[in-house]
C-alpha cells in the first residue's frame, strides 16, 4: 500500500464513512458541506482524483462522485480504523443473555448468531464448537417400546448424536441405565481409534452398544463439521447493491458449508488463535463468490480441545468498526463459555491447560 498524506487519509476516511451510510457516490461538495471542512471543494476534488489514480477510490460514472475500491477499504481497515469496543450497556446485556443459556451449547450458538446479526446488521454465521478428535463424554440408553431403545451419545464438544436401535430381547430401563453408566465410565474421553482398539473386551449387549457408539462416531466424523447457525440473511438481501441479485444468495449458501469457513481461517492462520479477528474484503482475490462482500471472522474456544468459528458477511461498505468490535467481544465471550461448560468436562483438559 502506498502511503498517503494526512489530508488524503482524512478524505478517504470521510468517503468510506459517507458511502457506508448512504450507498451513493460521494462528491467533493458533499463532503465540504456535510462535514464543514476548512478547505475548498476544488482541493477536496483534487485529493479525491489522486486517491482515484492510486486505486483507493473509483468513479462509477463520469459525472458521479467517488466510491471506495477494495484497496480503499483495505487501507481504511488496515491503517485508518481505530479500535473500538461495544458500549458497556450492550456488553452487559449480551453477557446476561448468554449467562442464562450457558449450559446449552446449541442455545448459545443460536444466540451468538442472533446477536451478531442484530449488532452488525449483516448475515451472521456461527459454527458449534467441536473437539479436534471426537471423544465420548456421556452415553444414555432409553427404553421406548418393546425392544426399541433410543441411544443418546454426547460428545466432548457438546454435539449430540441419537439413533434408534433394536435389541435382540427387551431389557428394563433399570438395566439399560446401569449399562449406560458402566459404558460412560469406560468410554469417557476416548476417541474412535481408542475404542476400536479395545472392542474385544466387551461381549453380548455391551459389545453391541459399543459398536453402535463407534458407528455414530464415524458418522459424526464424516459430517461437514457440526451445526452451522446463521441469522440476518434478510439484512444482506435487503442492501441496495444486492437488490434483485443472486450474488448474495449464492454467497450465503456457500457459507452454510463449513469447508469455506475452514479455508478462510486456514488462510489467515486464525484457526489456532481464538480471539483474533480477520477481515476478508472482496474475497481477497481467492474466493470469487465473495467478491462483492466483506467478512469479519474469528475463531473461539480452547485450541487443542474445542473450537468454533463465528463471523459476519455483509457488503463491502459494512460498518467495520462496529462489526469488528462485536465479533471480537463475542469471540472472547464464547471462549469463556467453552472453558466453563466443556473444557472442564473433557478428561485431561487440566493437563493441557496447565
Amino acid at each position: 500500500m502506498e502511503d498517503l498524506t494526512e489530508r488524503q487519509k482524512f478524505i478517504l476516511s470521510l468517503v468510506v464513512h459517507e458511502f457506508t451510510r448512504t450507498a451513493a457516490p460521494i462528491g467533493s461538495q458533499n463532503l465540504v458541506s456535510q462535514f464543514h471542512l476548512d478547505m475548498s471543494s476544488a482541493t477536496v476534488r483534487n485529493e479525491m482524483a489522486v486517491l482515484t489514480e492510486r486505486g483507493y477510490l473509483r468513479q462509477p460514472h463520469t459525472s458521479a462522485g467517488r466510491v471506495p475500491t477494495e484497496e480503499g477499504y483495505r487501507y481504511f481497515v488496515g491503517r485508518l480504523l481505530r479500535e473500538t469496543q461495544l458500549p458497556d450497556a450492550a456488553r452487559r446485556t449480551i453477557a446476561h443473555q448468554f449467562y442464562q443459556s450457558r449450559q446449552d451449547v446449541s442455545q448459545w450458538t443460536r444466540l451468538a448468531a442472533s446477536v451478531l446479526a442484530v449488532q452488525s446488521r449483516g448475515a451472521s454465521v456461527v459454527t458449534a464448537p467441536r473437539t479436534e478428535q471426537l471423544q465420548v463424554r456421556h452415553l444414555e440408553l432409553i427404553a421406548t417400546r418393546g425392544r426399541q431403545v433410543l441411544l443418546i451419545l454426547v460428545l466432548a464438544g457438546g454435539e449430540v448424536q441419537q439413533r434408534m436401535v433394536l435389541l435382540d430381547e427387551a431389557v428394563s430401563q433399570e438395566q439399560l441405565s446401569a449399562l449406560a453408566d458402566r459404558l460412560t465410565r469406560a468410554l469417557q474421553g476416548l476417541d474412535e481409534a481408542s475404542i476400536r482398539a479395545q472392542l474385544g473386551q466387551w461381549t453380548g449387549l455391551e459389545a453391541s452398544v459399543v459398536t453402535w457408539v463407534l458407528e455414530e462416531l464415524t458418522q459424526a466424523e464424516t459430517m461437514a463439521g457440526g451445526e452451522v447457525y446463521m441469522d440476518g440473511v434478510a439484512n444482506v438481501l435487503a442492501e441496495p447493491e444486492f437488490s434483485g441479485s443472486e450474488d448474495a444468495r449464492r454467497a450465503i449458501e456457500l457459507l452454510e458449508r463449513r469447508t469455506l469457513l475452514r479455508e478462510l481461517l486456514a488462510h489467515s492462520a486464525l484457526a489456532h488463535d481464538a480471539g483474533g479477528v480477520q477481515v476478508v474484503i472482496g474475497g481477497e482475490g481467492i474466493w470469487e463468490e465473495l467478491r462483492p462482500f466483506s467478512m469479519v471472522l474469528a475463531s473461539y474456544g480452547a485450541p487443542g480441545l474445542a473450537t468454533g468459528t463465528l463471523g459476519v458477511l455483509g457488503p463491502m461498505r459494512m460498518a467495520y468498526g462496529r462489526t469488528i468490535s462485536t465479533v471480537r467481544f463475542l469471540s472472547g465471550l464464547l471462549s469463556d463459555l467453552v472453558a466453563e461448560t466443556m473444557v472442564e468436562e473433557i478428561p485431561g483438559s487440566e493437563e493441557v491447560n496447565g
